[in-house]
């Protein structure tokens, strides 16, 4: 653990800012990677969600065509009782004793009737709400085949993506380990936190036309001294940013600035 420390210690400011240049560098073009993919894992996370909600929809359509189907048949059974019911009541008023006992008989055979009528509207209600239902599951299936289709594409253009860019990525992922390693886990940390805040992920910029190259604030011409020094690390005072000079950016000579 001595030794280490006294290696760390052994790094100076300018290698820092070197290794977190390097380390910003090799992160965004794994993020031009994430973009070249875009929106497409996305896309298929929308999709596979969307065709469980359709297969849960479908299941419910199941029970719901399932049990206005034993409607109907309930009221097909009470029909055929009401029927038997009105046979039996008519068989009986051939043998009544008196006009009151026909007219008894008689109101039960119109009841009968009546709860047959009753019967039928609602089988006729039932049949329509399982039609529609049964043309509504229809539709969700339709609508499910599209989405598998639609699923396979985007998986499909997602894994060839992904796979001509793999062996890349994983090179420059194990790139930024090698420098990471090299960055002291604070600074490290911090690099990550401003990373993670910017907008464009960018944590570390280099200083252009006299401006941050993150939020294009002016700095002070003293403070671009400091930073061309490279004697501290220096960070944006509006966004935040760790600021390198042009040079160690390989972007432009001293004497340029």
């Amino acid at each position: 653990m001595a030794t280490e420390t006294k290696a760390e210690k052994e790094i100076t400011v300018e290698e820092k800012l070197f290794a977190l240049y390097d380390l910003q560098k090799v992160v965004s073009k794994i993020d031009e990677i994430k973009i070249l993919r875009g929106e497409l894992p996305l896309e298929v996370q929308d999709l596979e969600d969307e065709i469980i909600g359709l297969n849960t929809r479908l299941g419910h359509f199941d029970t719901e065509i399932a049990d206005l189907l034993a409607n109907i048949n309930s009221k097909k059974i009470e029909i055929e009782e009401a029927k038997t019911k009105i046979e039996r009541y008519e068989e009986q008023q051939k043998s009544v004793r008196n006009n009151r006992e026909f007219d008894n008989l008689s109101k039960e055979v119109e009841y009968q009737t009546l709860e047959i009528e009753l019967c039928e509207k609602r089988i006729r209600e039932f049949s329509a709400a399982r039609e529609s239902k049964i043309a509504e599951q229809q539709i969700t299936k339709d609508k499910l085949t599209e989405r598998k289709l639609d699923l396979d594409q985007k998986k499909a253009e997602l894994n060839e993506i992904v796979a001509e860019t793999k062996q890349e990525e994983e090179k420059l992922r194990e790139q930024s380990k090698q420098i990471e390693s090299l960055i002291e886990p604070r600074l490290l940390t911090a690099f990550k936190r401003i990373r993670k805040n910017a907008r464009n992920g960018l944590a570390v910029v280099y200083v252009q036309r006299d401006a941050c190259g993150g939020c294009f604030n002016k700095i002070p011409a003293q403070r671009q001294l400091d930073i061309r020094l490279r004697k501290k690390i220096i960070v944006c005072e509006y966004c935040g940013r760790i600021l390198v000079d042009q040079e160690l950016a390989g972007v432009a000579p001293a004497s340029a600035e």
